[in-house]
């Protein structure tokens, strides 16, 4: 299943430190085209199930803490290749090791603390979208 969207979610963290406007302007100017964008908050239950397929690891419980503590900002984007540009501009997930230029490297204060979410597949850009939006709220 190839498509031209992917999810992203900008974490607490960036909306903390007002980094919002930057990184949607960072995105935008690399091509894609938003279909849908909310600020929103997570529950507990949400992190949890959204998260779920790190439950058994150690960081699960911060994970959730740390995705729960504020607001995010959900969005889809739309471009040809959507998913591999996407992960290839938010850079790797440790902002030390991400590239130059990328969002991670400008915007994220660590491993745990990494600004921003994309989702990996296709497959996975779909499910990710599907629980943050609605149908009717992507245009």
């Amino acid at each position: 299943m190839v498509t031209n969207r992917t999810f992203t979610m900008l974490k607490p963290d960036a909306v903390e430190k007002g980094h919002v406007g930057a990184i949607i302007e960072k995105i935008t100017a690399s091509g894609f085209r938003i279909v849908a964008m909310k600020l929103t908050q997570m529950t507990t239950a949400d992190a949890e199930e959204f998260y779920a397929i790190h439950k058994e690891r150690p960081f699960f419980p911060d994970l959730v803490e740390y995705m729960t503590r504020g607001p995010i900002v959900a969005a889809i984007l739309e471009k040809d290749n959507a998913v591999e540009d996407f992960r290839t501009l938010i850079g790797a997930t440790n902002p030390a090791e991400a590239a130059e230029g990328t969002i991670r490297k400008l915007y994220a204060a660590s491993i745990g603390e990494n600004a921003v979410h994309g989702s990996d597949s296709d497959e996975n850009a779909a499910i990710e979208g599907a629980f943050h939006f609605s149908g009717r709220e992507m245009f």
